[in-house]
């Protein structure tokens, strides 16, 4: 997403401010940035310091490393409110609904709550938190491709707004728990055959993949059919989810008239309007200066005109928009400290190794990720040179970023900084050689605190019980 689209009103916690009228400038990360790299990647607060060290949210980096140790996630409060502000500017009239899976606590729940978004969560475990964090239950919906019976039992006794079907057998099961003498509102999952997303293993819009009922071959029209025989579930709207890292318009618009078409065969066979579509999430993000990041202002002026051009072609009235933004608004907002424990040059390559590794982030040996990581806190006058850096695991494959530019001087005991770390980083996080899940810090208007305390060994050693 561009920072073009941000609007820059600055608030405290608490009580959500108004979007502004009109957009202004955003404040200059030039600093932030090496010479010659777009600063976009990082936070709009992120600010050089003496010694080359940055500060977020007012925060300096270095600070945080010694406070808190190592790794470390950082999180710019500010940055989430302002994102989430920019998609309820882009979208209006539209609910936004925070995808959980990108990372979730319960200030993250607080801080999408105060600024007007829904929620949009994939388990029993995602919903609790959010709802006894304080968030409305019937501004959740729940999806997932593989629900359980508990993750059915707690929206259904929680009270959820939008159950998404996934699959026919899932049809019954939840009718069949629906209490008697009440309605569960539910949406169909549809795949449109569309093929978008950065990675094949992020693609869930084309056929043939683990997601939601296929138009191509029938069967998202007989789930419509069975949901609208089960007097307990009450049919409002399709649901679609193209893939992640999305960076352009077209896929969605291709996406809508699909969508448009199958409401005009449902109004058609059934003698009902649909009113309600959501379009998922997936909205790309640049993880390194130069790569792409979807317009999130001309996306919704140009899938508003889709949808509204489509529907009055097919004498439908425009139903009610949703997305479900998750990455586009946590992962910018993040970064991640790293302490270099090792350097080793072996023939062409040279491996800096660090403190974390794919246990706190395996985006990249599941599907390539790259990052820009940067050293802070110490001044260099060597020249950049390629490296990877690389994880403590025991797997080859533990590599953090590929090709990395740092200084031909990196040492042990340097920090390390890699921005764009607040979406799937955490929330993907694993328990492997036993390594303890890193913490989370807030950070806003010079202050740090911590939302996320590190697993600690005693964390790791009381889940086993057995001997």
């Amino acid at each position: 997403m561009s920072h073009s689209t941000l609007p820059q009103t600055r608030t405290t916690h608490g009580a959500a401010a108004p979007p502004p009228a009109t957009t202004v400038a955003p404040p200059s990360r030039t600093a932030a940035a090496r010479p010659g790299e777009p600063p976009s990647i990082w936070p709009a607060s992120a600010a050089p310091l003496g010694h080359d060290d940055l500060a977020v949210g007012g925060v300096p980096l270095t600070e945080l490393a010694d406070r808190f140790g190592t790794p470390a996630y950082v999180l710019d409060e500010d940055e989430v409110r302002h994102r989430c502000r920019a998609y309820l500017r882009a979208f209006p009239d539209t609910d936004v609904f925070y995808a959980a899976k990108a990372f979730l606590c319960r200030a993250m729940v607080h801080w999408v709550q105060e600024e007007g978004l829904g929620l949009d969560v994939c388990s029993a475990g995602e919903l609790e938190l959010a709802v006894t964090t304080g968030f409305p239950p019937e501004r959740i919906v729940l999806h997932g491709n593989a629900k359980s019976p508990a993750d059915l039992r707690a929206a259904l006794r929680l009270g959820v707004g939008r159950i998404v079907i996934d699959s026919t057998s899932e049809i019954a099961r939840l009718a069949a728990a629906v209490p008697a003498g009440s309605r569960q509102k539910v949406l169909i999952r549809v795949v449109p055959g569309i093929a978008a997303g950065g990675h094949a293993k992020i693609r869930t819009g084309t056929d043939d993949q683990k997601f939601g009922l296929s138009i191509a071959d029938g069967s998202a029209q007989h789930a419509i059919a069975r949901v609208l025989s089960q007097p307990r579930l009450e049919l409002v709207g399709l649901h679609c989810h193209l893939g992640s890292q999305i960076t352009t318009a077209k896929p969605y618009l291709s996406a809508v008239r699909r969508l448009v078409g199958l409401l005009a065969r449902i109004h058609e066979q059934h003698g009902i309007t649909l009113p309600e579509l959501d379009l998922g999430g997936g909205h790309g993000v640049a993880y390194r200066p130069g790569e792409p990041a979807l317009d999130i202002a001309s996306l919704g002026a140009k899938i508003r005109a889709e949808l509204a051009g489509g529907c009055a072609a097919a004498g439908l009235p425009v139903p009610r928009l949703a997305v479900e933004p998750g990455r586009a608004i946590a992962g910018p907002a993040g970064v991640v400290l790293y302490r270099v424990l090792s350097v080793k040059r072996t023939g062409a390559h040279t491996f800096v190794a660090v403190d974390g590794g794919m246990s706190d982030n395996p985006r990249p040996a599941l599907y390539g990720v790259r990052y820009a990581p940067r050293l802070v806190g110490r001044s260099s006058a060597a020249a950049p040179e390629p490296v990877t850096v690389v994880g403590r695991h025991c797997e080859a494959g533990d590599v953090l970023a590929a090709d990395a530019q740092l200084p031909g001087d990196i040492r042990p005991g340097d920090l390390l900084a890699v921005p764009v770390a607040g979406a799937y980083h955490l929330s993907m996080a694993s328990g492997y050689n036993l390594v303890g899940r890193p913490p989370v810090i807030a950070v806003t208007q010079g202050q740090a605190r911590l939302l996320v305390r590190r697993e600690s060994l005693a964390d790791i050693q009381e889940r086993d019980i057995g001997l």
